[in-house]
């Protein structure tokens, strides 16, 4: 399984303030510099609990007061991404960041403040300053646009059609000092017609390659599904049939797509695959095989159900961007494609039948799961799709889709810690496509960090973190869980206890939302885990010391 497909947005729809805005909230604002904190845990707020806007007043004002130490200047504009309003009213508040109107890579901040809204600190993705000289290239748009496809041909290789690339100037803050860049989103489709996209950085003043990563994140009623059995699925009625689109969930819907795939030009889609909506006479969807081309669409929708009452009634985000939207499904895409993938830009979810040798159908819960994930760390966290940030954002997916296949408690598709077991056939070679408790398992994954973990494909890079993963959650060791045989060993020798699957996520996600930044690496995972296991347990608590051990037995230290 690879990930999925987001578009890459350098800038969010929000609140839009320049640091003069920001230095005129500071004087207009009630919010004392001087409130005592508070603890999450067994405190009542001593104010009424902060609405959204009331959170963003706060961080304005705090992040003017504060404008020295975020390095926001006048050249800058800032933009909200993600509000955060803990139980106990205290409130975190995530920035994207532009100079000069251009938008900066590693320009996102996550401001903290009190229950009472003052500031209690602040995480940047990077803490050097941010200008450039010019914002006037040296290297010409075509030119960043014939290095972007060259290297896009150069990753993919074969016969590549319908090439496209479209460079837009941004600064890159997060590969060292601050430079002028060419950010170039190429696209194009394979020889089935399938879609391949990669961006490319490039220094707009030498022309020099920054870095490059695929924005294909591939991963890879009741209703007869594939792999889940006979699953309960929210319909809705029109006139004599049903629809598969969930009222209870945002309107969620599945699809087909009709083996069809995208139109695309500069990375923006603008012929979509048809998502055909199912329809049913009798509200009974799929025959749980491959011979009724609804039960991929009942396999979709239950994992886009399950998914999105995992993020809800487990850490009360509503939705995968947190605003109570529900997204689409499309199945049957494409000719014998080997992928499933998460887009941004339609809010959708997409699922390849496979090519019946390597892969079957890719609608399997736990792969539903990760892709989907990406979505909500597209709008929360954002890290970055390459280097350590982005092998933690492929194990962000693989974590949370493996605890969305808990979280169902499906005796047909039982949790366990292997990733995409059920699309795999015996031309892959092995079981699963992944292994949470000794990563290097597959092949390839790294079980240990090492200083060059970072230069792995992030699908290995992940390796550290969802063995990490495992062994907080399930310890070191040998054991049987659900049938499936697991021995996980440390990399510092060390025999280290796991506090269960739903701690686990529980850390990881206020982690995800709280502190991580787009250039958070593991050693800044560390601390964003341990920040969210203080907040959760208090510190010093067994599961803040869990979170350390674990970590040290994957040599993060």
């Amino acid at each position: 399984m690879r990930p999925n497909r987001r578009t890459s947005r350098l800038t969010t729809a929000g609140v839009t303030v320049t640091a003069a805005t920001l230095l005129a909230a500071a004087f207009s604002t009630g919010a004392s510099a001087t409130s005592a904190p508070q603890t999450q845990t067994g405190t009542r707020a001593a104010h009424p609990t902060p609405d959204r806007a009331t959170a963003i007043r706060n961080a304005n004002a705090a992040s003017a007061a504060h404008a020295a130490q975020l390095a926001l200047t006048a050249a800058q504009q800032t933009s909200v991404r993600d509000v955060i309003v803990d139980p106990d009213g205290s409130q975190h508040v995530r920035y994207d960041r532009t100079f000069r109107q251009l938008p900066v890579l590693g320009g996102d901040f996550v401001v903290h403040l009190t229950p009472a809204g003052a500031y209690r600190g602040a995480d940047r993705a990077v803490t050097n300053d941010l200008s450039v000289p010019s914002t006037t290239p040296e290297v010409s748009a075509p030119k960043a646009a014939d290095l972007a496809s060259a290297e896009l041909r150069a990753a993919h290789g074969g016969t590549l059609k319908q090439l496209k690339a479209e460079p837009r100037l941004v600064v890159d803050a997060l590969h060292g000092t601050p430079k002028l860049a060419w950010r170039t989103q190429t696209v194009a489709k394979d020889s089935l017609g399938n879609p391949v996209a990669r961006v490319v950085l490039t220094d707009a003043r030498t022309g020099a390659r920054i870095d490059a990563w695929d924005s294909i994140e591939t991963v890879t009623g009741d209703g007869q599904s594939l792999y889940s059995g006979t699953v309960p699925l929210e319909t809705t009625q029109s006139g004599s049939t049903y629809q598969l689109k969930d009222p209870t969930r945002g309107n969620t819907y599945t699809g087909d797509a009709q083996n069809k795939t995208d139109l695309c030009f500069f990375g923006i889609c603008f012929v979509r695959a048809p998502a055909v909506l199912f329809t049913d006479a009798d509200n009974h969807w799929g025959n749980g095989t491959n011979s009724d081309r609804a039960t991929a669409g009942v396999d979709a929708q239950y994992g886009t159900n399950t998914t999105w009452d995992y993020y809800k009634n487990v850490h009360g985000r509503n939705g995968i961007g947190g605003d109570g939207k529900g997204s689409y499904n499309r199945v049957h895409y494409g000719s014998n494609y080997n992928n499933a993938f998460w887009d941004d830009s339609c809010f959708c979810m997409t699922y390849g039948d496979g090519d019946g040798t390597t892969f079957g159908p890719l609608v399997a819960l736990d792969v539903a799961g990760h892709e989907m994930s990406h979505g909500v760390t597209a709008k929360t966290a954002a890290l970055t799709y390459s280097g350590e940030s982005g092998g933690l954002n492929e194990a962000t997916s693989d974590i949370m889709g493996t605890l969305v296949e808990w979280y169902a408690n499906n005796s047909s598709d039982q949790g366990d810690y292997l990733i995409g077991e059920k699309i795999v056939k015996p031309g892959f070679g092995k079981p699963a496509l992944r292994f949470m408790d000794k990563p290097s398992t597959d092949g390839n994954s790294a079980d240990c960090w090492s200083s060059g973990v970072g230069n792995l494909d992030v699908h290995y890079s992940s390796g550290v973190a969802n063995h990490f993963a495992y062994l907080l959650s399930e310890g070191s060791g040998a054991k049987v869980i659900n049938g499936v045989s697991y021995n996980s060993p440390t990399c510092n020798g060390s025999s280290v206890s796991g506090i269960g699957h739903d701690k686990l996520g529980k850390i990881w996600y206020r982690a995800l939302t709280v502190y991580m930044t787009s250039s958070t690496n593991y050693a800044a995972a560390r601390t964003a885990t341990l920040n969210a296991a203080k907040d959760l347990y208090g510190s010093g608590s067994a599961e803040q010391t869990a979170v350390a051990a674990a970590w040290s037995a994957v040599t993060v230290n």
